[in-house]
């Protein structure tokens, strides 16, 4: 059988035989990255930005990469979205479309991953994280191993270097959700296996690959999309600015005063020069002509105590349906989960024919999986 092509390039595993998509997509029959002219939309950083940036995220930011530890030869990690060329972020959303349509064809066959382990570290809980990687890993012939907060404690029972050079020795690939992003730094900088970002409070890499694989699948293509987010500077926010660093699109984060993304990865976007960036405080401006709407809670996983004081701060920047149907009726609505119904986000939004935050949620194993065949070279 002819070879899949998407985004104008070539089925990346031969052996991945008569894929077959599943859902619809209501504005095109193919997805696809690039638009199909021949030259790419360009958008340049700063026209449209109302307000200057006022950093209220972590104290330092982790947007250049981490130097791979001396002993890891070959294998790479998965970071940040920008520590990767647009080349290479499109073959790894073509590779979860081709392995995603092979799962659910029902094919068991094609196990690269048979043999391997991987060690999952939980500093943070989090039930999509888990159950997405240790799935998507047994699904293609895998064995993953959790360690909860029980288990190992990086920095305080032992020190992350030691953690990361045992662990290496055990296991194929290392998967961390951890609080400070400098943890995962360092378990990158002493693993002699790859190590994947499962989450840190500066970004989450793995959600916006599985969030770029679902606008594809439903809109047809990425660049040249409007994207807006309406609620907290955190770190989704974060990866969709690293993102739009390497492939274009147009962002847009509405977020109350104060509470407006890292200033330094704003202006690594804008300077990226490809995608036009937006800060804003006013949500119903910002959703304009959007194509996906996308929310996420507005007190984040350690910050509950501020919870009451956020609730008051971000009143104004609830999506609801009035505030989509400013946005349109082909706008569709996003959400990363956990979602707090009632408060960032109505019930009828979620459960609306244009939310599509559950295959969004389903997605996170199938980007999950095309990252780690990457990272393995396979």
């Amino acid at each position: 059988m002819a070879a899949v092509t998407i985004f104008g390039s070539a089925s990346l595993h031969s052996s991945i035989a008569d894929p077959v998509r599943g859902g619809s997509h209501r504005r095109s029959s193919a997805p696809r990255l690039l638009p199909s002219s021949s030259t790419p939309a360009r958008f340049f950083g700063t026209r449209g930005s109302r307000i200057s940036c006022r950093s209220s995220a972590p104290a330092h930011s982790a947007i250049s990469g981490s130097k791979e530890s001396e002993l890891k030869s070959g294998p790479k990690d998965f970071l940040h979205i920008s520590d990767f060329d647009k080349a290479t972020i499109l073959k790894i959303i073509n590779q979860a479309v081709e392995v995603k349509a092979l799962l659910k064809s029902g094919d068991r066959t094609f196990l690269p991953f048979k043999g391997k382990t991987m060690a999952m570290i939980f500093a943070k809980p989090s039930m999509r994280t888990r159950v997405s990687f240790e799935t998507g890993f047994f699904l293609l012939g895998g064995h993953a191993i959790y360690l909860g907060p029980d288990d190992i404690q990086m920095g305080k029972r032992e020190e992350t270097r030691d953690v990361a050079r045992v662990l290496s020795r055990y296991n194929d690939v290392i998967m961390a959700r951890v609080f400070a992003h400098q943890d995962i730094l360092d378990l990158a900088k002493y693993s002699s296996v790859p190590v994947i970002n499962g989450l840190t409070d500066y970004n989450h890499p793995c959600q916006i690959m599985a969030d770029a694989l679902t606008i594809v699948e439903h809109i047809g293509q990425l660049e040249g999309t409007k994207i807006v987010y309406i609620g907290d500077g955190n770190n989704i926010v974060h990866s969709w600015l690293l993102l739009a660093s390497v492939v274009p699109f147009h962002f847009v984060c509405a977020c109350p005063k104060g509470f407006e993304p890292d200033e330094k990865t704003v202006d690594k976007a804008r300077n990226a020069g490809i995608s036009m960036i937006e800060i804003t405080n006013d949500p119903k401006e910002a959703v304009r002509g959007a194509d996906v709407v996308y929310s996420d809670v507005w007190a984040s996983m350690g910050q509950k105590e501020e919870a009451a004081y956020r609730k008051q701060k971000f009143q104004g920047f609830q999506i609801d349906e009035s505030l989509m149907e400013i946005a349109g009726p082909k706008a569709y609505f996003m959400h990363c989960l956990p979602a707090e119904r009632g408060i960032e986000v109505t019930d009828g939004v979620i459960e609306a024919p244009n939310s599509i935050v559950f295959p969004q949620a389903e997605n996170r194993m199938h980007a999950q999986n095309a990252i780690m065949l990457h990272l393995f070279g396979l």
